[in-house]
């Protein structure tokens, strides 16, 4: 059964800049051709990493689509995110899965809460998809908040936006917009505009500062590059125009984004750690 609490009185309120795109997130991204290429590789290791009868953290749930993707395979989900309006979208997309296995409890929660929820741990496993972890500033106390709720052995993925993104640099230098171009090798991080006055400071981490970062209590298993070949999402009137090659890309992603070295340079990396066993 689907379940969607919002929120509880032990629960913080928040006011996130993400309220003010969550209406339109599903069209300019999750319903987009180059989200929708994006996201299936990450849910092919959802597949690999989670299982009917697991208990899954969900941080940065959005609009709740990686969340109903698992209930609808007999997993419970905890979705969390900062976003009052972006769990309103999420409740009305899980109320309307059909006779689902498992179940979706959302709730109103940052990534850097979590330990607020260490009442409903132990987890079988833990995800966070597309760039939610770009915009946590701590990430050592995320880290040590999921040893706390993880069980060991249990898997963890993160999926960022990646260090050096090819398409992107490439793109804007032949735009003649250079700090778009070289944006994420800030290291201290850049301000992102999500729309209107809306604004979320944003870090583009290496693989090696997260693996740091996440050790010894996590160990890395695999690396994989999401959007190497296939550009970025804002990119999409370009994709709709090319659709042939768009779709030659997806193909290309599927080799490239294992390839040592170059899946470095996709728009997303998608990371599976294993939390240390006893």
């Amino acid at each position: 059964m689907i379940t969607a609490p919002m929120s509880s009185t032990h629960e913080p309120v928040y006011s996130s800049p993400f309220d003010s795109i969550a209406e339109q997130y599903d069209v300019t991204f999750t319903s987009s051709t180059i989200g929708k290429i994006q996201r299936d590789p990450v849910w092919d290791e959802l597949k690999k990493s989670f299982h009917p009868g697991d208990r899954v953290l969900d941080i940065g749930c959005g609009t709740g689509v990686d969340a109903r993707f698992l209930a609808e395979r007999g997993i419970d989900v905890i979705a969390c995110d900062s976003s009052s309006r972006m769990l309103s979208v999420a409740q009305r997309r899980i109320a309307g899965v059909p006779q689902p296995m498992g179940s979706v409890q959302l709730r109103l929660l940052s990534a850097e809460d979590i330990s607020n929820l260490r009442d409903d741990g132990p987890f079988d496993g833990a995800f966070s998809d597309f760039g939610v972890v770009n915009c946590v500033a701590n990430m050592a106390k995320l880290a040590s908040d999921l040893a706390r709720l993880l069980k060991p052995g249990a898997n963890l993925l993160l999926c960022l936006m990646g260090p050096a993104c090819l398409w992107e640099t490439v793109w804007y230098l032949s735009h003649g917009e250079f700090a778009k171009a070289f944006r994420r090798f800030h290291r201290a991080g850049v301000e992102g505009r999500l729309g209107g006055s809306a604004v979320v400071k944003v870090h583009y981490p290496s693989v090696r500062f997260i693996r740091r970062v996440f050790d010894p209590e996590f160990c890395l298993q695999t690396i994989r590059g999401i959007g190497v070949a296939v550009p970025p999402s804002y990119l999409e009137a370009w994709a709709n125009r090319f659709p042939g090659v768009v779709r030659l890309q997806a193909g290309a992603d599927l080799v490239l984004g294992r390839c040592p070295g170059i899946r470095m340079l996709a728009d997303h990396v998608l990371l599976r750690f294993e939390r240390a066993r006893a």
